[in-house]
């Protein structure tokens, strides 16, 4: 009651870390705290709402996986969903409310991308129209760290990092949490940087070696006097689509140069896509 007071416009951060180790200490804590967060978080006082969801922020940011695997349940989930809701409380909710709600939910796609309720969730609420776009998330946000069971994130890669940002998320000062989240979003930013280039990578690599298979075919149909002109007319499309991808793979070759795998499999389709032009152009081309 006192770290949700609606009375007081500033957070209480004592009693908001107060509130974290008696959930730590209790067995039942996060099982406990949830059902009695969200109580608070569909309270028709804006600034009592307001204040539920900074504790439950920084319960998860201090809390551990118990207390994320609790809060990733459908049970708790469709209390938040309620907020959103025009069905529910989604009517009288105040803007601010909701679309705190929806920035939690949200943040929650981003670090804990293998909770799939958290995940179904989110795109139930885009899907009814309930959230139309992705929030972006505010500077001053309390945003869950990455979740421990991630692999290959920058926390564990980066050693200084990590420790870093352990110390800021145990500090009580508004300014810690304000410097964890900066670190938090770069490291966002950054890794959906990486998820994206691995993605262009597969996707390319994946249409290269379609097309080279496709053209093989057609290569040996030209070479037995077999291909018929409709399919001459596809073979020199997937020639100059070939010859469109080798810039990209190129581009990817410099992405992927830290990893020394995924070089290997760009220059590897690099390779393959070659032959195969080579191969059209001595065998058609030149004819």
């Amino acid at each position: 009651d006192e770290a949700t007071d609606p009375s007081v416009s500033e957070e209480n951060w004592e009693c908001i870390q107060r509130f974290c180790e008696q959930v730590n200490a209790d067995t039942e804590g996060p099982w406990f705290a949830l059902r009695l967060l969200a109580h608070k978080i569909q309270s028709p006082q804006e600034g009592e709402a307001l204040h539920a969801l900074t504790v439950l922020e920084t319960c998860v940011n201090n809390c551990g996986d118990r207390f994320h695997s609790e809060m990733a349940k459908f049970r708790f989930l469709n209390e938040l969903i309620k907020v959103l809701s025009p069905k529910y409380y989604g009517i009288w909710s105040s803007e601010k409310v909701k679309s705190r709600v929806t920035e939690v939910i949200f943040s929650w796609t981003v670090w804990f991308p293998q909770e799939v309720k958290i995940q179904d969730a989110y795109q139930m609420l885009k899907k009814q129209g309930i959230v139309k776009e992705d929030p972006k998330l505010p500077e001053d946000k309390i945003l869950p760290p990455p979740s421990p069971r991630s692999k290959n994130s920058i926390f564990d890669t980066d050693e200084e990092k990590s420790k870093l940002l352990a110390r800021l998320l145990r500090s009580s000062h508004p300014e810690d949490l304000q410097a964890a989240n900066r670190l938090i979003q770069s490291a966002v930013k950054e890794e959906q940087e990486k998820s994206a280039q691995a993605s262009r990578r597969v996707n390319t690599i994946s249409e290269v070696s379609e097309n080279v298979k496709r053209m093989d075919e057609f290569l040996e149909s030209y070479r037995r006097g077999e291909l018929s002109p409709a399919d001459l007319e596809s073979l020199q499309a997937l020639f100059q689509r070939g010859e469109r991808l080798r810039p990209l793979l190129f581009r990817l070759a410099s992405e992927a140069v830290p990893d020394e795998e995924a070089l290997a499999e760009v220059l590897q389709a690099n390779d393959k896509l070659s032959w195969a032009l080579g191969q059209y152009r001595q065998v058609v081309a030149s004819q």
